[in-house]
């Protein structure tokens, strides 16, 4: 798929394809082979480092079962402390 955001302004809108299961890796993307992810899924509280689709990093703490809304190419391991860690790709 690539990157949905690529040529968007303005609000991406629309179903979400699937769900990734997301391994947090601090040297490689990982949200999906070539995707960029519109979001996360988390099911365990805790803290989610990650990179959005222009390589700037953030962490947030979220509490269980709490959907992320923002672009992502990379979850993090440093810093990263919440599991069950889904992403959500066109």
């Amino acid at each position: 798929m690539g990157n949905p955001f690529q040529g968007v302004s303005g609000q991406l809108n629309g179903s979400v394809y699937d769900m990734v299961p997301v391994t947090p890796n601090d040297g490689a993307d990982n949200v999906g082979a070539d995707n960029i992810a519109i979001g996360l899924y988390i099911t365990v509280a805790g803290a989610v480092t990650f990179l959005n689709k222009d390589g700037t990093q953030r962490t947030v703490t979220v509490p269980d079962n709490f959907y992320l809304v923002c672009s992502i190419s990379r979850v993090k391991s440093t810093g990263t402390t919440a599991t069950g860690i889904h992403a959500l790709v066109l």
